[in-house]
């Protein structure tokens, strides 16, 4: 029966062994703590890859022509097969605890007793059955094309063809029916989030704040994260705890995606915005790039709100209002189209200024921001009047300038923190230190980047699908197991689906907190009569402010 042929042209012996160590694979340790779900899906998404990758070898094995075994020896290598793809489970499940207590171990988390090996197995054979089967689906239809075809033309000509044609058809149904819908519901849903108006985040009643009655920003118009960033600046009062002396309200400056139909209209108005509340009065100015939905991380800004008693002014323009993800996949060119439109309207009007007069002029950006922030900055044609520093977080292993950073890094330095050049310029921080060491002394310019060991949004590369990437090199981060092994495609898939969880550990992962800030804040601005001292009374402010610390 054509249904038989089907699924006995789909199993391979070899196939079966190189899943099942492609599903022990994904259960080693990895960046970031997994669910027993996550592990069990992406073991089995693993197990997948490396079987379809065997029947495409055996393909090619095949049109050499060259001999394979079969009938009763067939068989036993089969059964031979399954014997061997069943040790490798149970090995990898009864150290699955194991491994998955050497990731929580490094991020701090306690262990756990039992990583649940029925649960991953159960879930996990399943999974990975049900894409067995869309495989065999895929390959039956493909052959009934090419079938038709081969009445028509060449039958090499139409096996290519076949394969083709039902690549895109399937590519189509995936791209048209799943993730174009997926992609409006997802527009529909964080919008609709965007347009509620909290009740316990208030209106600003000071005229000189920015949603006020007299604001050139709508208030309804600046979206949930705006409204929230602007309501929550912490006030002159709470200052004063850090900065007894001549602490003032700090200026913050935010426009939503909505205040404007193009990214020129609403950086202009983030301009006006920011000349009428006075922030070009301020001592320290900070243009921000927010990462997707807009959020505006207090941790990277309350902090130097405190460092420099509220004289300050920071400007940001929301640019979407999905996930940095999903957003990325979405509209790709939306962030960066705003934050060089942002940044070139504040620079033009910035030197325009005396010199001698005009704030310290600042970029910032957390994640998506930063690659947004890094993709817009005009370093040459800014050189002849250049601003004075940059600090960016948790940037994205795709960054223009962290990209530089890491790959052209002094060979004795490692890829997790990087020493660029001499230091004059570029230094690297993560929440172990950084900052200090073998540099040269600061020049006009200072840029600070702060990446986790363990981020794995800052460490995912694409070839460590076919290499050990550099960060798993000795020393590796204090943050990632040593136990955590390199797996051909394993491991590239490993670090990908981290990315999904990486915000799920505070000081870890993706997740940057307050006190780590301070230190990449003071190294860029540097405040006068900043100390040690200072720098650890100002963290532990923080961290009381902060119970998740």
């Amino acid at each position: 029966m054509p249904i038989l042929r089907t699924l006995r042209d789909g199993l391979t012996p070899t196939g079966l062994i190189v899943a099942a160590s492609f599903f022990g694979a994904a259960l080693t340790p990895s960046m970031m703590p997994r669910e027993p779900i996550v592990q069990a899906t992406l073991a089995a998404v693993a197990a997948t890859f490396g079987y379809e990758v065997t029947l495409l070898a055996r393909s090619v094995w095949r049109y050499l022509e060259l001999p394979e075994p079969k009938g009763r020896l067939w068989t036993l290598w089969l059964l031979a097969a399954c014997g061997i793809s069943l040790a490798i489970m149970v090995y990898s499940l009864s150290k699955a605890a194991s491994w998955q207590n050497a990731t929580r171990e490094a991020v701090g988390l306690p262990p756990l007793e039992s990583a649940a090996p029925f649960f991953i197995v159960t879930v996990g054979v399943l999974i990975a059955l049900c894409l067995w089967l869309v495989f065999r689906v895929a390959g039956a239809l493909r052959r009934a094309v090419a079938v038709v075809l081969d009445k028509m033309l060449p039958r090499r000509v139409g096996v290519v063809l076949s394969i083709v044609l039902v690549g895109w058809f399937l590519w189509a149904l995936v791209d048209g029916a799943l993730v174009r819908n997926a992609f409006r519901m997802a527009d529909t849903s964080f919008l609709a989030a965007d347009l509620l108006l909290e009740p316990d985040i208030e209106k600003p009643a000071d005229p000189e704040k920015t949603g006020s009655t007299l604001s050139l920003v709508k208030w309804e118009e600046m979206g949930r994260w705006g409204r929230h960033y602007v309501a929550t600046a912490p006030t002159a009062a709470e200052i004063s705890e850090f900065w007894p002396d001549n602490a003032v309200d700090p200026i913050r400056v935010y426009v939503g995606r909505r205040s404007g139909d193009t990214a020129e209209e609403r950086a202009q108005l983030a301009l006006q915005e920011l000349i009428r509340v006075g922030g070009f009065d301020r001592s320290v100015l900070v243009v921000v790039v927010p990462p997707g939905t807009g959020w505006m991380d207090p941790g990277a800004h309350d902090t130097i709100d405190f460092m420099l008693g509220g004289d300050v002014a920071t400007v940001a323009v929301q640019y979407s209002y999905l996930t940095s993800f999903l957003a990325l996949l979405a509209h790709p060119d939306y962030g960066v189209d705003q934050a060089g439109a942002l940044f070139n309207a504040v620079y033009a009007h910035w030197t325009q200024l005396p010199k001698d007069s005009r704030p310290e002029l600042y970029v910032h950006g957390l994640s998506q921001g930063a690659f947004n922030s890094q993709a817009t900055l005009p370093l040459f044609d800014m050189l002849g009047d250049p601003i004075q520093g940059a600090f960016w977080a948790g940037s994205p292993f795709f960054s223009r300038y962290w990209s530089e950073v890491r790959d052209r890094r002094k060979a004795d330095s490692p890829a997790w923190r990087p020493n660029y050049g001499n230091g004059s310029l570029v230094r690297v921080m993560d929440q172990y230190g950084g900052l200090e060491g073998n540099y040269a002394p600061w020049g006009p310019i200072r840029a600070v980047f702060l990446n986790y060991g363990s981020d794995p949004i800052v460490n995912f590369t694409f070839d460590s699908g076919f290499r050990p990437p550099a960060w798993m090199a000795s020393p590796r981060a204090p943050d990632v197991s040593e136990k955590l092994s390199w797996f051909p495609v394993v491991t590239m898939l490993q670090i990908a689906l981290d990315s999904m969880f990486a915000l799920d550990v505070p000081r870890y992962g993706h997740y940057y907190i307050a006190p780590d800030y301070i230190d990449g804040w003071a190294a860029v601005v540097d405040p006068d009569g900043w100390s040690p001292e200072r720098a650890e009374a100002l963290k532990k402010i923080f961290e009381r402010r902060d119970p998740a610390i």
